[in-house]
């Protein structure tokens, strides 16, 4: 169940664990609040169906019969395994198909609470009571959960993966000062540090060029605040961009100053293609960034930390090769979507012989 297809990391990790379940093993259906997306296509040319459930919100009293109506689709397809993927999806979903004795419920927690309001939070709390495990991708949100009174029992932790084919690693790279951030542009991602922190970078390398990837609600703010800085000419918003392997491979340098991260999938993107990465010290990014050896980090809305970190990459190619191969390392030998896929296979197969699905006790003899 995911709210829509727009491109965001939690949608590009559900829709490949959507594209690569086992078909012999899962038949696949994808549930969404609103069948729109630049990436609809590519989740529904692999699925059994697609189902639309539309709301205008959780207040309005339109959403109890698309509860009602979710759950009957429940049960017409006799959906064995419901899985939510973010906060809007746990809410609306897993108490609609514990209603509808769906036997597995499995709710997910991606991201640290950031921009939600303390109503959504409590709602989300209740709704994992209808939910047999929660899956973090990440210790960080793992431990926002416990500290939110979720029973460590139900608490699991799958990380992110990433398909290493599409990132090459950096083999010649001819510097040319180029910075690049991948984010959508939401407050708590700190575009306003990189701005800010580009002023400070352009007066010690007047050249250098600042990439921003991503689109969303706070463009046209950033955009003014980045001529009010007067960095505009060195700063290029680009948008939604789907050859994102190609563009860090032309960059020197990855920042993510994020204020608040559960788990920074933007960050293994670019450690598998081999780009030193510098990131603000927060959340999971502490769980694959580490300080001096495969990245530097930084204090959240520092920008002259930030300034500092950039410039004495910009300035020491030796220092960008080492930090990007050593990440390059690290990626490979952790994450990758076989390694997530299966987690999730596991998963859904304990959780039904748990319950004592005959198909499932088969099926598990079988392995």
């Amino acid at each position: 169940m995911l709210p829509s297809f727009a491109p965001g990391g939690t949608e590009r990790q559900m829709i490949e664990l959507v594209r690569r379940l086992d078909r012999t093993r899962w038949e696949v259906h994808v549930a969404c609040m609103h069948a729109r997306g630049d990436w609809f296509r590519r989740a529904a040319e692999t699925a059994a169906s697609v189902a639309e459930f539309p709301i205008r919100g959780f207040w309005h009293p339109h959403v109890l019969s698309e509860m009602r109506a979710f759950g009957n689709w429940c049960r017409r397809l006799q959906i064995a395994v419901v899985h939510t993927s973010e906060l809007y999806s746990n809410i609306f979903a897993l108490p609609a198909a514990a209603l509808a004795r769906v036997p597995v419920r499995i709710g997910s927690r991606r991201e640290i609470n950031a921009g939600k309001t303390p109503v959504h939070i409590a709602l989300q709390r209740s709704a994992y009571a209808c939910a047999h495990r929660v899956v973090a991708n990440a210790e960080a949100p793992a431990q926002r959960l416990r500290l939110e009174w979720m029973p460590s029992n139900r608490v699991v932790v799958i990380p992110n993966g990433l398909e290493l084919t599409q990132f090459q690693a950096r083999t010649s790279h001819v510097p040319s000062r180029r910075v690049i951030m991948v984010a959508n542009l939401r407050p708590e991602k700190g575009h306003d540090t990189l701005i800010d922190a580009a002023a400070i970078v352009l007066n010690r390398f007047p050249d250098a060029r600042f990439d921003i990837v991503g689109d969303g609600t706070e463009r046209d703010r950033l955009i003014a605040y980045a001529h009010a800085k007067g960095v505009a000419a060195a700063v290029s918003f680009l948008g939604h961009c789907e050859d994102v392997p190609a563009r860090l491979s032309a960059a020197d340098v990855f920042v993510l100053p994020s204020e608040s991260e559960a788990f920074p999938n933007a960050v293994l993107e670019a450690m598998a293609a081999g780009l030193p990465v510098v990131a603000s010290a927060v959340g999971g990014i502490l769980e694959v960034v580490r300080n001096g050896e495969t990245g530097l980090l930084v204090p959240p809305r520092r920008p002259d930390a930030l300034a500092d970190a950039i410039g004495r990459l910009l300035s020491d190619a030796t220092l960008q090769e080492r930090l990007g191969s050593t990440g390059r390392g690290l990626v490979e030998s952790r994450y990758s979507f076989s390694k997530m896929v299966a987690a999730f296979d596991a998963l859904y197969l304990t959780e039904l012989a748990r319950r004592g699905v005959p198909s499932v006790r088969a099926e598990w003899a079988a392995l």
